[in-house]
């Protein structure tokens, strides 16, 4: 069997751009429902991990994600 680095991310291989996840997170906020918030969340995760929180704050006021989502600047993301 082999081991799998828990640092080592399978499901890509390099980090999401703001312009993708701009695109990604449009989708989401314009379906607006409940499974769209956790998918937005999912979505901010990697844009944590990649860009840090400063462009997770900026996401989350540029969509207005804090009135349709309930989610704040400020809050920290982690990848499941």
């Amino acid at each position: 069997m082999y081991a799998v680095s828990p640092r080592v991310s399978l499901c890509r291989e390099k980090p999401v751009t703001l312009t993708k996840a701009r695109e990604l997170l449009a989708v989401q906020v314009n379906m607006g429902g409940g499974y769209n918030r956790n998918a937005a969340r999912l979505i901010l995760a990697e844009v944590q991990a990649d860009h840090g929180q400063a462009a997770v704050d900026a996401l989350i006021r540029e969509f207005g994600m804090e009135m349709l989502f309930g989610l704040k600047p400020g809050t920290e993301f982690k990848k499941p």
